[in-house]
């Protein structure tokens, strides 16, 4: 019996990276899966490379419209969504005193503001004992230099489910924060770096980890797994660390 044997599923920014390697794990572990992605090139191939059991909706999680459109397709073509992961995310590099509004605004509207409505659109398709998993980050623990805007949102979606467990626990509905680590996806690069700092950061953080490696999507994937079905029935509200052990030292 797979882990996931007849759920519907949703992982927003699933076009790369973590959400890609997590919708590919949800339909092996047979789950139908839907995945947005801003950019419809992007989502289209996404959908190809998953090849089964999946359905690509272009929106932008920080428009409200867009998780307008996600939710009634969600409902028209299966009718309710037992597993969601709000993965869609992103930031860059800003050192205090440079930050800018606009820096502020573009990364707060997409990590907490779209995650935030997008639980709560999804709520009336959630049926009881669903499972709701949010991707934090290591950030909401480990400091990193000229992180500090993109480090606050997930400190903010990591409160999102200590909180949120109360507000749904009538429904039984589990809500959990996964924390990756280093773990090299093509979001990396959209940080204001270069293809060369880019693999100087890798090093420098792969020589602090304790298993002296960074991580991989399908790593976080796995995790993101047990979070969804029912392995974890008892579990809630947590903040699970991947990320080699860095968190802990």
């Amino acid at each position: 019996m797979r882990k996931l044997e007849g759920k519907v599923a949703l992982v927003t920014g699933g076009t790369s990276g973590i959400g890609l390697a997590t919708a590919k794990r949800f339909v092996a572990e047979g789950a139908y899966v839907f995945i947005t992605g801003r950019r419809q090139a992007e989502l289209d191939a996404a959908v190809k490379e998953i090849g089964q059991n999946v359905t690509g909706v272009q929106s932008d999680v920080s428009n409200l419209a867009d998780l307008d459109r996600v939710f009634a397709t969600i409902d028209q073509e299966q009718g309710h969504l037992h597993v969601l992961f709000a993965n869609a995310g992103g930031g860059e590099l800003a050192p205090l005193g440079s930050i800018t509004e606009e820096h502020f605004d573009k990364t707060f509207n997409t990590n907490v503001k779209g995650l935030l409505f997008t639980v709560q659109k999804a709520l009336p398709l959630l049926p009881e004992g669903a499972s709701i998993i949010l991707n934090a980050s290591q950030t909401t623990t480990v400091a990193t230099p000229a992180f500090s805007v993109y480090s606050a949102t997930k400190a903010a979606v990591r409160s999102f489910a200590r909180n949120w467990i109360l507000d749904l626990k009538e429904r039984k509905i589990r809500v959990n924060a996964i924390s990756p680590g280093v773990v090299p996806t093509p979001g990396y690069d959209h940080l204001g770096l270069s293809g060369e700092q880019v693999q100087e950061f890798i090093d420098s953080q792969a020589s602090v980890i304790p298993l002296g490696r960074v991580g991989t999507p399908d790593e976080i994937a796995k995790a993101v797994v047990f979070l969804a079905c029912d392995d974890s029935s008892f579990v809630n509200g947590i903040e699970l660390f991947v990320d080699g052990g860095m968190a802990q030292i």
